[in-house]
């Protein structure tokens, strides 16, 4: 009976995750199958295959949303954002951990406090006071926005990290004459590692795929992003829907790469962080 039990029970959850599965592989199989239709077979024959694979769909997307240069300002946005992400949130949490008192304590939550306030309420003052200090419609601008957007959550899980490194290696190094600067870069960062590169990975996929904080912030066409790039095949009067899935296809094969080759890390990353726990 309870062999029956387990039976069932596992065929359920072979079942859900087939369904998760098809989930997310159904609208990635329609961007990328569309994106080698024409117009005309996008709007008739959404789930079939081409008749004609048109490759020449791709080489008008790079010619049109010059995509070279919209690539490069992603890539440049995303490493810098992130590279920043990593540094201010490790080295506060780092200070706030070792530093425990009630202004620590107070520090961290104000941060943190910012994470359940709804972008959408933050987008107008947001713009007002980008305008101020001269961030709208420039690379370092966006970059900067998102460091504030995004240390607060990596803060929260390097925070809960650090408290599970013993206090005893960071001592030892000091005994051995190394300074905090010393401590935090050649003992702290290494055992950083896989907590590190989870919230590398969890945030490249935001910043890479966001169009709304650079739909309001980058107005210049030099400064686009894919995304938003990729967002002129969407109008009111027209919709190029081949051209769309093509650009779109164009867009997520980089960041789809870059998971595959390190997701592996993400799953290592929260097993050491249960394990420390």
């Amino acid at each position: 009976m309870s062999e029956h039990r387990y039976s069932a029970g596992k065929l359920i959850i072979e079942i859900l995750m087939i369904v998760l599965a098809l989930l997310v592989f159904v609208p990635l199989y329609i961007t990328f199958i569309n994106g080698f239709k024409t117009y005309n077979e996008v709007a008739t024959s959404t789930l079939a295959l081409p008749q004609v694979f048109q490759f020449n769909n791709f080489a008008v997307v790079w010619k049109q949303i010059n995509f070279l240069g919209v690539f490069m300002n992603s890539l440049i946005i995303t490493v810098i954002s992130v590279g920043g992400i990593l540094f201010v949130s490790s080295a506060a949490a780092f200070q706030l951990v070792r530093r425990p008192g009630l202004a620590s304590q107070i520090i961290f939550l104000a941060i943190l406090s910012s994470l359940v306030i709804p972008f959408q309420t933050m987008m107008i003052p947001l713009v007002k006071v980008a305008q101020e200090l001269k961030l709208i419609n420039t690379l370092y601008g966006i970059i900067v926005m998102y460091w504030g957007f995004g240390v607060p959550f990596a803060l929260f899980l390097y925070h809960g990290f650090i408290k599970s490194i013993p206090r005893e290696l960071e001592e030892a190094a000091l005994i051995d004459g190394s300074g905090t600067v010393g401590v935090y870069f050649r003992i702290l960062l290494p055992l950083l590692k896989p907590i590190t590169t989870t919230v590398a990975i969890l945030n490249s996929l935001w910043i890479w795929n966001d169009f709304l904080l650079p739909l309001i912030t980058l107005s210049s066409k030099k400064n686009q992003t894919i995304p938003l790039a990729s967002s002129v095949y969407f109008g009111q009067y027209t919709n190029e829907w081949h051209l769309a899935m093509a650009a779109l296809t164009m867009a997520v094969i980089p960041i789809i790469i870059f998971f595959l080759a390190m997701q592996r890390y993400i799953i290592q990353g929260i097993t050491a962080g249960a394990v420390k726990g």
